[in-house]
């Protein structure tokens, strides 16, 4: 697969047009962001690990029934994936009372909820991604009534899919943002990433109940290095994926 001319880039990825009109090429950046873009600092080895990480979750999503964009790794910062149509939406499932959740609401964070909070926020940088809802969404025709009554199912399937993963490695998944498109036949389906700087991750190892953050909450409060995290994250989930018979790159 050849590599063509760069089609976008953003915070964390490039993507790249493939000799494959249906496939593109994305790599994986060393940058992580805080507070719309306002703080950034580059992390030697954070590209091969997110795209490591991406890679085996899709991996174990799609042993669970769930299919993503995801065509292959093609090396240590760079996977292949489908070309879809992007809603420009990011859909985050909340468990636990976090970040956003809690300065918005007043809630305590480390509350766990009743049951998992569905939101979606509109991808635009000038309105910093601001809340919307099901009527904004179909009056601003980002997508259909139709396209809600498949992605709203679709992400809670995620999210108890991730529960049950991170469970088996000894990690509480808080919250997470995804996102999705649809294919050229129309078929919905995951896309982007899922990685420790798009999700909110707990270590539950020492059951100390003492919340040790495994994700960019450590950049983003300027809690510690982020990459030690990171590592740990990767590697709990390749043993679990090597105990489900997964082919995880040495």
């Amino acid at each position: 697969m050849e590599k063509l001319e760069k089609l976008y880039e953003g915070k964390a990825k490039q993507l790249y047009a493939t000799d494959d009109p249906e496939v593109l090429w994305v790599e994986y950046k060393n940058s992580a962001t805080a507070g719309d873009g306002e703080k950034k600092e580059d992390f030697a080895g954070k590209g091969r690990l997110n795209n490591l990480i991406t890679t085996l979750i899709f991996d174990l999503l799609k042993k669970r029934g769930i299919d993503s964009h995801l065509v292959a790794r093609v090396g240590d910062t760079s996977q292949l994936v489908k070309k879809v149509t992007m809603f420009p939406l990011e859909i985050v499932l909340r468990n636990t009372a976090a970040g956003h959740f809690c300065s918005r609401l007043g809630v305590k964070e480390g509350i766990e909820l009743k049951e998992p909070v569905l939101e979606y926020f509109l991808k635009n940088d000038d309105l910093h991604d601001p809340f919307v809802n099901d009527d904004d969404l179909v009056a601003l025709d980002v997508c259909t009534r139709e396209d809600l009554a498949e992605i709203a199912p679709l992400a809670r399937r995620i999210n108890e899919a991730l529960i049950e993963i991170f469970a088996k490695i000894d990690v509480k998944l808080v919250d997470f943002k995804i996102e999705m498109g649809r294919t050229s036949d129309g078929t919905l389906l995951l896309a982007d990433e899922i990685t420790p700087d798009s999700c909110r991750l707990w270590d539950q190892r020492d059951h100390s109940g003492k919340v040790e953050h495994l994700d960019k909450d450590l950049f983003r409060r300027d809690l510690g290095d982020i990459i030690p995290a990171y590592e740990e994250i990767e590697s709990r989930l390749a043993e679990l994926a090597k105990s489900e018979g997964i082919e995880v790159a040495e």
